[in-house]
């Protein structure tokens, strides 16, 4: 529902692009992805900056546009912002990187698809040449959970292509956010005899999605992701014993090595090199993620790393109204 139905409407463009990149994924996924464009009310987006909305798990840039009960999609809170003067204006791409195995964390993975490499050398020059949006020290990231890690990491990855990130609520401190689910993800193998192939199959045939079954296949995802054995059915081997939940050392270390924790001591430079780096979380978050947040802040604090952080009085739920801080912050930054 629009706030403020007085201002002008920005304009939604669809594009699609036949990835070359995502073709190896071990998933079947479709290399076809559609991203939804925003362009303000005013504009062709040519000279704009060009900020890139990254889903959490279980989500899609799509969505991202579809009608809310009480509340407003991104287009329409991008209008407001604008309109209202809050936010110079800014193209804002949505787009959709939906999995099998029910999200993404926006890394490259053998299992998964290069999914950095497809943001930086598909998605980003596609945009820029059919808007004229963008340009070197003009590009952002921002998302939420899942998104707000693929938002950081690959500001981390790739600094020559992202100028600015927005990390809201970020998966980090892996042994916090992670190693909680591990039992509950071999309880569930066990209704299947263990068998990973079998719980994604009969989980797929649907007709409902159980929450506890969605924890155990996002799970079954991140090792997709950070540990993936081109092997295996969708690359998906635990870093756990199956019979006693204990960690397998190797397996583990390989998670730990895409921990934002990991990563930032040798990528300081990639992080001092934004023109804003902006962490969040909630106090409440029921995935622990603000110990992992707090421990980033403590780092970056202690290398003199410019940033900025914030913690809110709220969960891991509901949060775009949080965007109304980090999404005006984000477009002064590259404006």
């Amino acid at each position: 529902m629009r706030k403020r139905p007085d201002l002008p409407a920005g304009s939604l463009h669809g594009l699609v692009l036949d990835s070359a990149l995502l073709g190896d994924n071990l998933l079947g996924d479709p290399t076809r992805r559609e991203t939804l464009v925003y362009v303000p009310a005013g504009h062709d987006g040519a000279g704009l900056p060009l900020l890139v909305d990254l889903a959490g798990f279980t989500g899609s840039g799509l969505k991202h546009a579809a009608w809310q009960n009480f509340g407003e999609n991104l287009p329409e809170r991008l209008d407001r912002l604008i309109g209202e003067g809050a936010m110079p204006p800014a193209v804002v791409a949505m787009p959709d990187c939906f999995t099998r195995l029910g999200g993404n964390q926006y890394v490259d993975s053998a299992a998964m698809g290069p999914w950095t490499r497809y943001l930086a050398d598909e998605l980003v020059p596609a945009i820029e040449a059919r808007f004229g949006c963008g340009g070197s020290g003009r590009r952002g990231l921002f998302g939420k959970s899942s998104g707000g890690y693929g938002a950081l990491v690959n500001a981390m990855l790739r600094p020559e292509v992202w100028a600015a990130a927005a990390c809201l609520s970020g998966d980090m401190a892996f042994d916090l956010c992670y190693l909680p689910d591990m039992p509950g993800a071999l309880r569930a193998l066990t209704r299947k005899d263990g068998s990973i192939e079998r719980f994604v199959t009969d989980f797929e045939a649907g007709p409902k999605y159980p929450g506890g079954d969605m924890h155990a296949l996002m799970t079954l995802a991140m090792a997709a992701t950070y540990d993936p054995d081109p092997s295996a059915f969708c690359g998906i081997r635990l870093p756990v014993d199956p019979e006693t939940c204990e960690l397998l050392p190797e397996r583990w270390e390989a998670w730990l090595a895409w921990d934002p924790l990991t990563l930032a001591p040798s990528r300081l430079g990639a992080l001092s090199g934004l023109k804003l780096l902006w962490l969040e979380c909630g106090r409440a978050d029921q995935y622990n993620l603000l110990y992992g947040a707090r421990r980033l802040h403590r780092l970056l604090d202690g290398r003199g790393v410019r940033h900025v952080y914030e913690e809110f009085d709220d969960s891991h739920s509901s949060l775009d109204y949080r965007l109304d801080r980090s999404l005006p912050a984000l477009a002064r930054a590259l404006a």
